[in-house]
């Protein structure tokens, strides 16, 4: 039997998984998604897995099936290597985002995380607004955050580059390494301690599967060279995988995302920019636009040189963003609730009509 903790399992999640109405179930982690297809970690092994029609008959999206780092409830099928998953445990956390190419919808990446790694490589220079982007979303998923910048061997004013997000940074830990050179390495295993799991974030090209193959000592994700013309990677990554590392720790490799578009609430892009946000505490008035009002504080710290106005106009870029995006929702939650009217007005007239 294998000590489910090694997995990630603990108090918490024991309470929800004794919380589920039903007998004869086991709990498992999910290893890695394809689809509706699974491979599941459990006491007794790895085990594949698929959904229990009631998960799809009660499912509102697919925010509601699940996902890599989800713990679930499987019941074993008698002379079967597969198991059947019935039931998902609530998420302590979880990384989401607008789905790619779809209006108002949200789509659940990874489940369960403590620590998401940021990753930039410094071969490209350090891109503040994306890192900002990459925050807000570890905000919103409601992990630490850590910004590794990765590649230190393809430059040589990595500490310029460091000094360059400090400002962004604030209090979050920042890692130089180089994965090519096994550099670092240690740095990165102190924040994945036994049982707690790590995620990796960052766009192609950033060598976030060169990290994951270090830190397992062995080559197991494909790699891939990076254009010379623009620096830019190709993604050798297909699908999320939750991978078990020698130290005990886990973490989840996430495909390079062509399309990062945010979902969550204002609260996300106010802990990442905790610093503006503080400053519009202080402004004189509650309601200040930060345009001519008197007693602006934001205004007076860019005036001052204190607030970056780069970092000030991707703040405004980010609310704006996310205040469209809940107008989308609404919209969207709107018409399904005049189509669930209709539906039922349309169900009561038949019925009166057969009366």
């Amino acid at each position: 039997m294998i000590d489910l903790r090694a997995f990630g399992w603990n108090d918490r999640f024991a309470e929800r998984f004794g919380a589920i109405p039903l007998e004869g179930i086991l709990p498992a982690r999910v290893a890695v998604q394809q689809k509706h297809r699974y491979i599941l970690y459990t006491s007794v092994g790895e085990r594949p897995g698929e959904i229990a029609g009631r998960i799809h008959y009660e499912a509102h999206g697919t925010e509601d099936y699940p996902v890599v780092g989800d713990w679930v409830a499987v019941r074993e099928r008698p002379g079967e290597a597969m198991v059947t998953i019935v039931a998902v445990l609530p998420r302590l956390t979880r990384f989401a985002r607008k789905a790619v190419g779809v209006r108002a919808v949200e789509q659940v990446v990874a489940a369960n995380i403590d620590t998401v790694f940021v990753v930039n490589g410094l071969d490209t220079g350090t891109n503040p607004r994306r890192v900002e982007r990459y925050l807000v979303l570890a905000a919103e998923c409601g992990a630490r955050a850590v910004i590794v910048l990765n590649k230190a061997d393809l430059v040589n004013n990595a500490d310029e580059m460091v000094h360059g997000l400090a400002s962004i940074a604030r209090d979050i830990p920042i890692i130089v390494m180089s994965a090519a050179r096994d550099e670092g390495v240690d740095k990165l295993l102190a924040f994945l301690p036994y049982g707690s799991t790590g995620a990796m974030l960052g766009p192609s090209g950033v060598g976030k599967s060169t990290i994951i193959n270090r830190l397992l000592r062995q080559n197991k994700f494909k790699t891939g060279e990076v254009r010379a013309a623009d620096r830019k990677g190709r993604h050798t990554t297909s699908h999320r995988e939750l991978v078990v590392l020698p130290g005990g720790g886990l973490l989840i490799d996430t495909p390079g995302m062509r399309e990062l578009q945010l979902w969550g609430g204002e609260e996300s892009v106010q802990e990442a920019f905790d610093d503006i946000d503080a400053l519009t505490g202080a402004c004189k008035f509650r309601d200040c636009t930060h345009a001519a009002e008197p007693g602006c504080a934001v205004r007076a710290a860019l005036e001052e040189g204190r607030l970056d106005r780069a970092r000030y106009a991707s703040f405004q870029k980010l609310q704006k963003e996310l205040a469209y995006q809940q107008r989308l929702v609404d919209k969207t939650a709107s018409l399904k609730e005049k189509q669930r009217a209709k539906r039922l007005t349309s169900q009561h007239k038949r019925g009166y009509r057969k009366s």
